[in-house]
């Protein structure tokens, strides 16, 4: 089973929001056997849109549209699909009584004729009922294709396809089975895995894909496979990781179904009961965020420091003065220092600390650009390593928080039962 992914709105087309609804609908048809065949943005166009759905029909099994469905004037997608199937608009009693509820009872307004007209479908559709907005879902078929039109809003969208979208599809439509499995990666790079494993992956039965996803310090290598026989193809999936294991073990840090590292971190803290505060100079923050963005991090995370100035290592985190002078504020025991007074600060098991040279002039001290000490304070004591990512700023950062994700895992792993 095939499927398109249809975005519409000129704001995706000039850059203004990003498209994040394809990604999550395309993860979740994914989970239930629907092969995604492409990811479409398109303008707020009405001949651009009929043109899209022409070329589409019969080409895929289904075709799922967000955006163009709010109460205004330049939202077209109704009035197209009317076009589109040879349909006119009615008023949907069960999506007027919702869409009156809520306005009135919920935000407290009175109705007006914009709202009212929310309750607008074509008549051959099927309803998908909006319980979180006032857009309702459609669902319309044509010959060998479902098109189904979404609200670009994203708690609504999502609202859609995992209540009413999913249960349909498994219900009406003959899947295969689609298994990912992902096999973490760090420290070497995509070249170099690939060299390792070229005879590995030459040896991959046609029904298996290997795909290489490299990011700054990872490499994360995804298995993909589909088959009527689930058992069988996780069987088979699993023997493939196994031996692969025997070949890259040194690099493998893990495993990931739909997990980050982040989230993989977050559950062997919550699984040991321990606990991580962060002491951040040229990472700005942006570890505390990748932890912080885990639901449920409150149970593991306490705190942060940002000292991004030298004035805030001496002042907030009690790091001596002459320690900075002596050795420079990017150094391997500023780094260690910063570690041990964030764990005592905020009473954690473990705290993280980074201070470095992200370019793209030199700032304080010597150190080179791209330069970067990373320190983990454990409860056994400190472990402080030395890199330089070069440049430019950004690589060096984003590669800054991954090594130090990757030794605050390869830390914590040792404990795991």
């Amino acid at each position: 089973m095939k499927a398109t992914i249809i975005t519409i709105g000129d704001e995706i087309l000039i850059g203004q929001i990003v498209d994040t609804n394809s990604a999550f609908i395309a993860k979740s048809l994914d989970k239930i056997g629907v092969e995604i065949k492409e990811m479409i943005s398109i303008s707020d166009d009405k001949e651009h849109i009929l043109n899209t759905f022409s070329k589409l029909q019969n080409t895929v099994d289904l075709v799922i549209i967000t955006g163009g469905l709010g109460p205004t004037k330049d939202d077209v997608t109704k009035k197209t699909f009317c076009d589109y199937f040879g349909d006119e608009l009615v008023v949907n009693e069960s999506v007027l009584v919702h869409v009156t509820q809520l306005i009135e009872g919920f935000y407290k307004r009175t109705v007006t004729q914009i709202n009212k007209d929310q309750a607008l479908v074509p008549s051959k559709c099927t309803v998908l009922h909006n319980q979180v907005g006032t857009a309702p879902g459609m669902w319309m078929k044509k010959e060998n294709t479902v098109f189904i039109s979404l609200p670009g809003v994203p708690y609504e969208m999502k609202y859609l396809v995992e209540h009413e979208i999913i249960p349909k599809v498994v219900e009406e439509f003959h899947r295969p089975y689609i298994i990912h499995k992902t096999i973490l990666t760090y420290g070497q790079g995509e070249s170099m895995v690939a060299e390792r494993i070229e005879d590995w992956e030459n040896s991959l039965p046609e029904f298996l894909k290997l795909a290489y996803l490299p990011s700054p310090g990872r490499v994360r290598l995804r298995i993909s496979g589909k088959s009527t026989d689930k058992v069988f193809l996780e069987n088979r999936i699993e023997e493939y990781v196994l031996s692969l294991n025997t070949i890259i073990g040194d690099i493998i840090v893990g495993y990931e179904e739909d997990e980050t590292i982040e989230v993989i971190i977050g559950k062997m803290l919550k699984k040991q009961h321990k606990t991580i505060a962060t002491a951040e100079s040229c990472t700005g923050g942006s570890i505390a965020g990748l932890l912080t963005s885990v639901a449920g991090a409150s149970d593991y995370f306490k705190g942060s420091v940002v000292s991004y100035a030298t004035e805030a290592k001496i002042n907030v985190l009690d790091i001596p003065e002459d320690v900075i002078k002596q050795f420079s504020v990017v150094s391997a025991e500023v780094a260690s220092a910063m570690a041990v007074s964030v764990k005592k600060l905020m009473k954690t098991d473990y705290a993280l600390a980074t201070t470095g040279n992200a370019g793209p002039t030199k700032g304080e001290g010597d150190a080179e650009i791209g330069s970067v000490f990373i320190a983990l304070a454990t409860p056994e004591g400190v472990i402080v390593e030395e890199f330089n990512f070069g440049q430019p700023r950004e690589k060096v950062i984003d590669r800054a928080v991954y090594k130090s994700l990757e030794i605050l895992q390869k830390e914590i792993s040792k404990n795991v039962l």
